[in-house]
């Protein structure tokens, strides 16, 4: 078999466990976390470095330099690339859709990837949802209706302080909690994995 058909599966494996959370077989919050009031979504698109996520098998896949790019796709949707570097130090990706599901605020949309099962349907419900944003478009919280899953993304590969203390208000607002997210490491920022709550 091949890296790349190693890589597939585990991404498989991934996304049926992630939409399996994300449909809600775990805990979640007393209620549903908020969308950001207004998205603009050509300033979100582009190359997003995930500093911080909710452990989740996908999650446990890479070992460092998790990123999302988001690019226009042709039909008006977005397309996804989400890639990382594996423990064995090979890169691992997969490519998908993205679909605004809230024309209201444009910060809740439907992901899916094409060839995974239970996450193939192009058109959903949404299973992402961008609840804090920074002014400047510097840093998100990504979490999903249940507030299973969540991710910190962030234009640079670190934050500073300020931006941390805004993050954990976020999670907090959305009614997780920060202990739950553990750090990624990215080269050119933390390289240690500790709950967010900690830093």
């Amino acid at each position: 078999m091949s890296v790349l058909s190693r890589s597939r599966r585990r991404w498989t494996a991934a996304a049926l466990l992630a939409a399996a959370s994300v449909l809600g077989s775990g805990a979640a919050a007393t209620a549903a976390p908020a969308p950001v009031p207004r998205l603009e979504l050509d300033r979100y698109l582009g190359t997003w470095h995930q500093l911080a996520a909710v452990p989740q098998y996908f999650n446990l896949v890479c070992a460092r330099d998790t990123r999302a790019e988001y690019a226009l796709a042709p039909d008006g949707g977005v397309s996804v690339r989400n890639s990382c570097t594996t423990w064995a130090n090979t890169p691992d990706e997969i490519t998908g859709t993205a679909t605004v599901t809230d024309p209201r605020t444009n910060a809740q949309l439907h992901v899916s990837f094409p060839g995974v099962p239970t996450q193939e349907q192009r058109y959903g419900p949404p299973n992402y949802v961008v609840t804090g944003l920074g002014p400047d478009y510097s840093w998100a919280v990504v979490t999903d209706p249940s507030g299973t899953s969540g991710f910190v993304l962030s234009r640079t590969p670190a934050l500073d302080a300020g931006q941390w203390s805004a993050v954990r208000e976020v999670v907090a607002a959305a009614g997780q909690d920060a202990c739950r997210y553990l750090t990624s490491p990215v080269d050119g920022g933390l390289t240690a994995t500790v709950p967010l709550c900690s830093i």
